[in-house]
């Protein structure tokens, strides 16, 4: 029986987004009570053979992100231990097939959900002696990854590493329709029913369609076929998930599943149909909890993305210690394209908007394939050159950045890597650290 009092929803979310603060508010909305769990006011103890979590909550809605963090066994192994205590929306099992990417293709082709074809082989040669089954034109791609990082497309001349960076990669089947600009559909499910979809179309210079990486929207709501709503709804259910968005893509012989989001994002989807899932995420959570929600308002909620300050964000006080990490004048950092990753020194420029790379080292990684040309302002040159993009990842202090780095002739340089503001908006630089630094140049201590 549903309760008469209000429960109490903790959604798990260690980061800050639009996302989860529209979800608190959407509970508080609904006339219930929140928790935001996060590093300020969350610890689970045990006492006497019995265990505690604090906040205390009746159910949590999980939104951390997996597919970004280094290390992503330490956030899974804290959300499996919640799990066991409190009910949980999205289950760390389910999340975890959600997040590994060649774990879902398996996951929906054992549910008879078609996917496209893929090949994750733990090696190199493996890997390379199959590109040609995959056509001209190959999506190539790591395991785990967000917001399209970590994700080419490559030609059958293009060497490829079974690993970028410390992540696995695979090979995947290109679909796409001839002649046709290249889109794919997000469809949010949440308790298994459909609570949206956009067309998603790639930007100029880019074949990819992530909403992060300037793609376009548009409403697919109510365009969408029957068929493909139910794959969506096939693909959620298969994973476990119980909110998620699904990305599916259109070919000449029908529909594919790419990818089952279980932290998709709000705001291109609110863009393109003026619908937020977050107050169907939080009827689902508060009905999970036994307590009662007001249908009508629930709909009325969703015309709004509401992402203002939540009342249950923990106080200023406690996260004024969240400082971000120093980085040196010059760094030890770890490079990686589709052929391989280097270990390379690297300098930090804070007046460089894009971080840029050396055309040799480039080469030696699998660095693109080039996306763009940009015209770069050096110095106090009144003139530009033009130099083309690609798209990295770099490792820095255990941290992994995404970007699209400028190749220029560095050979003549003391660094082949120029470290932009696109990396250092992470971090403090701090002038006067510097890696090479000879060890005469360190005083000596006094006696």
């Amino acid at each position: 029986m549903p309760k008469s009092d209000p429960v109490t929803v903790g959604v798990l979310s260690l980061h800050t987004s639009k996302e989860t603060k529209a979800i608190l508010n959407a509970v508080e909305a609904l006339g219930h009570d929140t928790e935001w769990l996060r590093e300020e006011n969350t610890s689970v103890r045990v006492e006497d053979g019995t265990i505690f979590l604090e906040p205390d909550v009746d159910v949590i809605a999980n939104r951390m992100l997996l597919s970004n963090t280094e290390q992503p066994c330490e956030e899974l192994g804290l959300v499996n231990t919640f799990s066991q205590l409190v009910p949980m929306l999205n289950e760390p099992g389910p999340v975890l097939t959600a997040v590994h990417k060649l774990s879902t293709a398996g996951a929906l082709a054992t549910n008879g959900i078609r996917v496209p074809d893929v090949l994750l082989a733990l090696n190199s040669d493996q890997l390379n002696d199959s590109r040609q089954q995959y056509g001209d034109e190959a999506v190539y791609k790591t395991a785990i990854g967000t917001h399209g990082g970590g994700t080419w497309k490559v030609g059958p001349n293009d060497v490829i590493n079974a690993k970028v960076g410390n992540r696995y990669a695979f090979l995947q089947e290109l679909i796409d329709r001839d002649d046709q600009r290249h889109r794919d559909v997000r469809i949010y499910v949440v308790g298994g029913e459909i609570i949206g979809a956009m067309y998603r179309y790639a930007p100029d210079n880019d074949w990819r369609t992530n909403v992060a990486l300037g793609g376009a929207v548009e409403d697919a709501t109510e365009e969408l076929p029957e068929s493909a709503r139910e794959i969506a709804r096939q693909s959620a259910a298969a994973i476990g998930l119980d909110y998620a968005g699904v990305d599916l893509v259109e070919g000449e012989n029908g529909w594919f599943v790419l990818e089952v989001n279980p932290t998709a994002g709000f705001k291109g989807l609110y863009e393109a149909t003026h619908v937020s899932p977050a107050p169907y995420i939080a009827k689902l959570a508060i009905e999970h909890a036994g307590g009662s929600v007001d249908d009508d308002r629930v709909a009325e909620l969703a015309g709004t993305l509401d992402d203002s300050q939540p009342l249950a964000r923990p106080p200023e006080q406690a996260m004024v210690n969240d400082k971000p990490a120093t980085i040196g004048y010059t760094e030890e950092i770890v490079l990686s394209g589709t052929s391989g990753s280097e270990s390379v020194l690297a300098k930090s420029d804070t007046g460089a908007t894009r971080t840029s790379i050396d055309t040799s080292l480039a080469a030696d990684i699998g660095a693109g394939p080039i996306k763009s040309v940009t015209r770069i302002k050096s110095g106090s040159s009144k003139t530009s050159k033009s130099r083309p993009v690609v798209d990295i990842v770099v490792g820095v202090g255990g941290n992994r950045h995404t970007v699209t780095a400028s190749v220029e002739d560095r050979s003549h340089m003391d660094y082949p890597v120029l470290l932009g503001r696109d990396i250092l908006e992470n971090y403090r630089v701090d002038v006067s650290k510097r890696v090479d630094r000879d060890v005469a140049d360190t005083p000596e201590e006094e006696e």
